[in-house]
């Protein structure tokens, strides 16, 4: 989006007269990403909802231990969210019929919207959410004899988990899109015949 910008400043000032005409097709050209942006923005939030349950259980505090394995129920929640989106695409966009690519190359693009969320959401998450998360977790490794003080730092700070989080969007987002589409898609053609 910066770069549209540089570009309509920069053909503003040269005179050019298709500089607002750039910015209104790049604008309407988005409108056709409307339900991957969506799709996006709810899994976001969900996840953020997800990490409010997590400290609520005491996860981030009190019961850190449980943290590494009951995190990973998320996985459920993430491939219902990204059922319902297929679905949703598949209605909404493509008249009840999609293909696997197309319901692939969708749940990329709702994976690329979550990645370049995952920097507000961490933030959110590890200042408002759970402020007191990396703390907790560089005590209970360092106490538990599981690492030392430098190690747990390095890895425990907003940098590292918005880093981990963003390529981990993209690559698990990857992995759910093809199985996903895979199941709503080809699967279902199987029984038809």
């Amino acid at each position: 989006m910066a770069k549209i910008w540089y570009v309509w400043f920069r053909n503003t000032r040269s005179g050019t007269s298709t500089s607002l005409t750039t910015l209104i097709t790049w604008v309407m050209n988005i409108n056709r990403f409307r339900t991957e942006i969506k799709w996006g923005l709810i899994f976001s939030i969900v996840m953020m909802l997800w990490m409010v349950f997590e400290r609520t259980m005491g996860w981030h505090d009190e019961k850190i231990e449980l943290h590494p394995t009951y995190t990973n129920l998320f996985a459920i929640v993430a491939v219902i969210v990204y059922v319902l989106a297929l679905r949703d695409k598949k209605a909404k966009d493509f008249g009840g019929e999609m293909t696997w690519i197309q319901g692939f190359v969708f749940g990329l693009l709702v994976s690329l919207v979550v990645a370049i969320l995952t920097p507000l959401s961490q933030w959110i998450t590890h200042t408002l959410i759970s402020p007191d998360y990396f703390e907790n977790a560089i005590n209970y490794g360092v106490e538990h004899g599981l690492t030392t003080a430098e190690e747990a730092e390095a890895h425990f700070n907003l940098q590292s988990y918005i880093m981990v989080s963003t390529i981990f969007a993209l690559i698990t987002g990857a992995v759910t899109s093809a199985v996903v589409s895979f199941f709503m898609t080809v699967v279902p053609r199987w029984f038809r015949k």
